[in-house]
């Protein structure tokens, strides 16, 4: 199928998040929320029957922020932000804690509504899909519309949709007009609503990537575009100079993959003060069990097993390192992905604090296509146990 005949959908939920909590916290539509608190950030029932809600002037720590309303981004809040960075900007806004059980839950609904008008769909994340739509024999728009309105049923929430002849373009289109936003994009509209953009538009150009280029004096797509192929290699070198040449003119070949295997899962946690490997022993415990847990049971919801346990280990100078063990089967056992990620705490020299650990299952398999196999015995954790 040549390039004028795709229709590729980019589906993104509105600020996903805080969107599900509104459903949960109505009276807070309007405001400026912020998600990214703990759970002792949850809302109280005070004796009137009103709500409590903390706000971010209250907020002591270095957690980050996960998503925030359209009102607290107008403030200049945004996600990945530390918390005290938006207590500084909007220290009246909202702040809700995480609840990433109930996001899974309504992006299962969304997806499945979407299912049900076109089933050739692209999983890319909690809150956001890839939907070829070019064999269907609808109209573009109709076919935007019903889906829009198939989530809204389904879930109560709105999502922005980006339709053009590739992923990459309709990526780009389907943020252009957020919230509940619907654009369509033809490769001859690519000079006039593609090139004026920033390059930071591109998923793929990083921030270390456009000051790169910004030091060259690009800074839009259309500057990128202008630019020879033989100028990109001298500075980026020849596999990514081809992709920017490429993705600045619109091109991306790239199919919709329905059946796309995760290369791993994982779960990380950052802590709220650096954490000493001996003084803090019980809390690094319980939070290497966890994380071991939630892996397990990521794995077991998706439908796989793992056999290459890694762990990620970040020190207070911000030194990071990684360490794996490959077991002699695959397992979804929390007990045994434990143990794995203790053998591979075994070979670091604890010495520093510690900021962040993380937990990760890789060398997956469908679990349907496993027997059943005796795990062989692994060794204690020799410090956080």
């Amino acid at each position: 199928m040549n390039t004028s005949q795709r229709r590729i959908a980019h589906l993104d939920m509105d600020a996903f998040y805080a969107s599900v909590e509104l459903l949960r916290y109505p009276e807070l539509r309007g405001l400026p929320v912020v998600i990214g608190g703990r759970p002792e950030h949850m809302p109280t029932l005070q004796a009137d029957g009103s709500k409590h809600f903390f706000r971010l002037r209250e907020y002591s720590g270095r957690g980050v922020i996960t998503t925030a309303t359209y009102e607290a981004r107008a403030a200049g809040v945004f996600s990945a932000m530390s918390v005290m960075k938006a207590a500084q900007l909007a220290p009246d806004a909202i702040l809700l804690p995480v609840d990433f059980d109930s996001y899974r839950h309504y992006s299962r609904l969304f997806k499945a509504a979407v299912a049900g008008i076109a089933s050739h769909i692209e999983d890319s994340g909690i809150d956001e899909i890839y939907i070829d739509l070019s064999h269907l024999p609808d109209d573009t728009l109709v076919l935007a519309q019903r889906i829009k309105q198939a989530v809204r049923d389904a879930t109560g929430l709105s999502c922005s949709i980006g339709i053009a002849p590739n992923k990459l373009l309709s990526k780009i289109c389907s943020d252009l007009e957020k919230p509940d936003g619907l654009t369509v994009l033809e490769m001859s509209d690519i000079p006039a609503r593609i090139w004026p953009l920033s390059v930071r538009k591109i998923n793929g150009i990083g921030p270390k990537a456009a000051q790169k280029l910004a030091l060259l004096g690009i800074t839009t797509i259309a500057e990128l575009a202008q630019a020879d192929l033989s100028f990109l290699q001298i500075h980026f070198g020849r596999s990514y100079s081809a992709w920017l040449y490429e993705v600045s003119r619109g091109i991306d070949q790239r199919p919709v993959i329905t059946d796309a295997k995760p290369k791993s899962i994982s779960r990380e946690t950052t802590f709220e003060r650096d954490l000493h490997p001996r003084q803090d022993r019980l809390m690094l415990s319980e939070a290497f069990t966890t994380l071991c847990t939630q892996v397990a049971e990521d794995l077991t919801h998706k439908g796989y097993v793992g056999r290459t346990i890694s762990i990620k280990l970040r020190f207070e100078d911000f030194r990071t390192i990684t360490r794996d063990f490959t077991l002699t089967t695959h397992t979804a056992d929390p007990a045994v992905i434990r143990r794995a990620a203790g053998e591979c705490l075994r070979r670091v020299s604890l010495r520093k604090k510690l900021r962040l650990l993380g937990v990760k299952a890789s060398a997956l398999s469908p679990i349907h296509s496993m027997h059943d196999a005796a795990i062989s015995p692994q060794r204690e954790l020799p410090l956080i146990s």
